[in-house]
């Protein structure tokens, strides 16, 4: 057990002090946007909006969170990555506090999409930070350390949040969301120099480019379609589940929070080893892909075996499991099926799986719980995986094919 655990630290020694500034900046920013796992509960609790208008306005952070990420690529590009990290974090901050104060449905949308579009752009400009920051050797290992921040501060974000609603209330959550972003922006501006991106413009070089582009590969549209409804069913964690632990289980806010710090602190503990075991045994990209579906469809028809409230743990861990397995693999694979010279429109594309599932997962998850009830979305969702695991399992037997074809 020591010797895992050094090898872990080990993992992590020689990045600057610039990496580990923003790491710790990425999890304020992170854990700092805990309203965002009670955003749900608060539109209904507080605010009185329905399960249908609430899945309207979670797709209007699904958009901000896409449209926030593309301009804060682009104007990373254009001004540089620390103006951008400063204004995400500084006007992210301002956003949350002013959020508080609006009352009405169409403000909310219009509100959430200006909030998560904020607080989204500085998604890209983080990586490029790590990269300018990073020495060639350790960009790999500085990337991986902003991502365990990330899951870090998801895991703590959701329990400190949930603490403070069940001992104070919503409205404090806001101000310390936004309080926490701005203290982070000063931080930064404090204790992180500017520094220009690495150059780069190398020498001019022909680009060869294989196959066909994403769009008409047949294989790959069949994997895009895979992975857009597996994270519809997925998103439904962070949406409509706080909604079923609260009005079916009687869940307080704190042991929600409590619930969701499960995934996050078993992800930061445990992905790294398992994937690497996994590596170890050569799993097949898409057959990891599959046990990932697999184990999230399971953790929606666990809870309708019991109306034990302990079966939210276990469909938590089986959730986290699914995730550990199948988002890792599944990225590999992408780059995997992405012929040379295509990689990043390939990637362009898979990455557009996440946002198209936030745009309407979670207003259709609403929809569903409304007009069936959770016994009968559970149902349907772990039915929904179980035809996209066959989907899965079908891709393994066509990608093998073509392999054979190949050679």
């Amino acid at each position: 057990m020591r010797k895992i655990y050094t090898n872990y630290l080990a993992n992590f020694r020689g990045l600057s002090h610039e990496i580990w500034l923003l790491a710790l900046v990425t999890f304020v920013n992170r854990s700092g946007a805990m309203v965002i796992p009670f955003l749900s509960l608060y539109l209904i609790n507080v605010e009185g909006f329905d399960l249908p208008h609430v899945g309207w306005i979670m797709s209007c952070f699904g958009l901000g969170s896409l449209v926030g990420t593309y301009f804060g690529g682009r104007l990373t590009d254009s001004i540089g990555f620390y103006k951008v990290i400063l204004f995400s974090l500084f006007f992210g901050g301002v956003g949350f506090m002013l959020l508080q104060f609006i009352d009405s449905f169409y403000g909310f949308c219009i509100g959430i999409f200006l909030l998560t579009l904020m607080t989204d752009s500085g998604r890209p400009a983080i990586f490029v930070a790590a990269d300018t920051y990073s020495r060639p050797e350790n960009i790999t290992r500085s990337i991986t350390l902003i991502r365990l921040a990330i899951n870090l501060g998801f895991s703590v974000g959701p329990l400190v949040g949930g603490l403070i609603i069940a001992n104070i209330n919503y409205s404090s959550l806001f101000w310390i969301d936004g309080v926490t972003c701005i203290l982070a922006a000063f931080g930064v501006i404090a204790l992180l120099k500017p520094k220009k991106q690495k150059d780069k413009k190398p020498e001019k070089t022909i680009v060869v480019k294989e196959g066909v582009p994403p769009y008409l590969n047949k294989l790959f549209i069949l994997f895009f379609v895979i992975m857009v409804a597996n994270s519809l069913a997925f998103v439904q964690y962070f949406s409509v589940m706080p909604i079923y632990y609260e009005k079916v289980h009687f869940l307080s806010e704190d042991l929600i929070g409590w619930l969701m710090f499960i995934n996050g602190a078993t992800i930061v503990i445990f992905e790294m080893p398992l994937i690497s075991w996994l590596d170890r045994k050569k799993i097949s990209k898409t057959m990891a892909t599959f046990w990932g579906i697999f184990f999230l469809g399971l953790s929606f028809l666990v809870l309708n075996f019991t109306s034990w409230t302990g079966v939210l743990v276990i469909a938590m861990f089986l959730m986290t499991l699914g995730e550990m397995i199948g988002f890792p693999f599944s990225n590999a694979l992408a780059l995997e099926m992405a012929p040379k010279g295509r990689k990043g429109s390939y990637m362009g594309l898979y990455s557009m799986s996440f946002s198209i599932a936030h745009l309407i997962g979670h207003n259709g998850g609403m929809n569903m719980a409304n007009s069936f009830g959770y016994f009968s979305t559970w149902n349907i969702f772990a039915i929904f995986l179980l035809f996209v695991a066959s989907l899965t399992i079908w891709l393994f037997f066509m990608l093998r094919k073509a392999e054979r074809r190949k050679a």
